[in-house]
């Protein structure tokens, strides 16, 4: 990794007040609407903080039993990984674990003055060093938008209050993972801007879709995404809606749209570059669960959760869950 960050100039401007306290300037703006929405229903967000301060001290002591924690003289290779990223996004470095897992997957949770990053031992394993910015690069992006209470309020409801409530919490899953899935995308963008390779952000999806190193070097990314067109036209893609996060084709090609954005270019220290009006306005076709791209109709799974307005200056006004938490 080249130390000498061209990124410098982009997080003096963070430092000094391009991002606001509901979201980064990169954020998508059906993300921060969304978790808005949340803000605004306090009981749900008391219940939500309470619900994950209770489960907090229970998570983070089994991570000290079972993993192991990175630092300056543990894995000094990764922590500098970390740093660079907390660096990129202007953010504390977070406390990261790595934990023995032959799955493919990182996840945040905690709350927001304290949160932890989850590294499994098979990703840090599959992934190349750009490959790891960018998944750190995600699950950072997850603390400093404050996705991080939210994001592990489902992962308790998930794993616990859904086999003992049923059918009663499913509603509030369905919204926080119609939120989480859009929450996904904003730290897609975070990774990207981290690692500043759009191809190594395709990679750590692709690497994760398969979950085979011997086959991972015969896949090919066009193949895979007609898959996306061939989804579009089947009943089964609303089985989404159930998942807390895109499927990866959608992922890879929202990715690749925002790296056409003015903002991604300017943090290159280039010049050109689509709207982040524009580029969240082609995401939310991109993401979408019914239809095709293109197509007018408003989505079913959030009728009330429209594109944010950014302002005039650029900034936004203000996990793991079924097997698969990046």
């Amino acid at each position: 990794m080249n130390d000498d960050f061209r990124f410098a100039p982009f997080v003096e401007r963070t430092r000094n007040g391009a991002f606001g306290r509901e979201g980064a300037r990169y954020a998508y703006s059906a993300d921060i609407a969304m978790l808005r929405s949340f803000s605004r229903m306090r009981p749900v967000e008391y219940a939500a903080t309470a619900l994950v301060r209770a489960n907090r001290e229970l998570m983070r002591g089994d991570l000290l039993g079972k993993g192991v924690r990175v630092g300056p003289r543990q894995f000094p290779s990764l922590y500098r990984l970390v740093a660079h990223c907390a660096g990129a996004l202007a953010v504390a470095p977070p406390q990261v674990y790595v934990v023995n897992s032959p799955v493919v997957n990182a996840y945040t949770f905690g709350t927001d003055d304290e949160s932890f990053i989850v590294l499994h031992s098979s990703l840090v394993d599959s992934l190349n060093e750009k490959e790891l910015l960018f998944v750190i690069g995600h699950e950072t992006g997850h603390i400093q938008n404050q996705h991080v209470v939210y994001g592990t309020a489902l992962q308790v409801l998930t794993a616990g209050a859904q086999a003992v409530l049923g059918f009663f919490v499913e509603p509030a899953l369905l919204a926080l993972r119609a939120w989480y899935r859009r929450a996904e995308i904003t730290c897609d963008r975070a990774g990207l801007l981290c690692s500043q390779d759009v191809d190594a952000g395709v990679g750590s999806f692709m690497k994760l879709a398969v979950g085979s190193a011997r086959l991972h070097g015969e896949m090919d990314v066009d193949v895979y995404l007609e898959q996306l067109e061939e989804n579009r036209r089947s009943v089964g893609r609303y089985l989404e809606a159930f998942s807390t996060h895109p499927y990866l084709p959608k992922r890879i090609r929202a990715l690749r749209l925002f790296a056409e954005s003015a903002l991604y270019q300017q943090a290159l220290g280039a010049a050109g570059g689509l709207s982040l009006d524009v580029i969240d306005e082609q995401t939310s076709e991109i993401i979408r669960i019914d239809g095709k791209p293109g197509t007018a109709s408003a989505s079913p799974e959030d009728p009330a959760a429209p594109d944010a307005p950014r302002t005039k200056g650029g900034s936004d006004p203000a996990d793991p869950g079924e097997g698969e938490t990046r």
